[in-house]
């Protein structure tokens, strides 16, 4: 069996990046697309860490890889949308994880797209949409981490969440 996690000079542990993902994939996360409109159209991308900042004010934040195209879209635009799905929706999360065929403004041809205050696009029939204008941008190793404020929020009673937990939907 593999070592994935050895000890250095000063006790501390180096945690490879497969052992990372099987623990922060034992919390069970709402499964989320993050939006963004732009002047090459709606780019959005799956987010497993879009999560509150604090209430007040109200403030969101989300992980995002310094590659993903839709980053740049964000920035642009100066805004985002979190789209937790419903259970009904999970067919979404495969593309806009990057599975698939579909890159860009053609992943928004699943599902029906509306637009809250900011323009960002907005899954109609989500569990639940945060719409942000963002505040600050962190940037730490491959990440950055965008901060934003609340605009609007909407959401559909009675829908039952979609879950990710240990790399599956539930």
């Amino acid at each position: 069996m593999e070592n994935r996690v050895t000890e250095t000079a000063n006790a501390e542990r180096v945690i490879d990046i497969r052992t990372f993902w099987q623990a922060v994939g034992l919390r069970a996360v709402g499964t989320a697309i993050v939006t963004a409109e732009g002047k090459d159209g709606p780019r959005g991308f799956l987010a497993l860490s879009a999560t509150h900042l604090c209430a007040e004010p109200p403030m969101m934040m989300v992980s995002v890889d310094k590659k993903t195209s839709a980053l740049q879209t964000m920035l642009d635009g100066n805004h985002f949308a979190i789209n937790y799905l419903s259970t009904a929706q999970a067919d979404l999360a495969s593309p806009f994880g990057g599975k698939g065929d579909l890159k860009g403004a053609d992943r928004f041809s699943l599902g029906s797209w509306t637009k809250l205050a900011s323009g960002a696009p907005v899954l109609a029939g989500a569990a639940g949409v945060i719409d942000c204008r963002i505040e600050e941008v962190i940037e730490r190793f491959g990440t950055a981490i965008v901060i934003g404020r609340v605009l609007d929020f909407t959401s559909t009673p009675d829908t039952a969440p979609l879950v990710s937990y240990k790399g599956k939907t539930l």
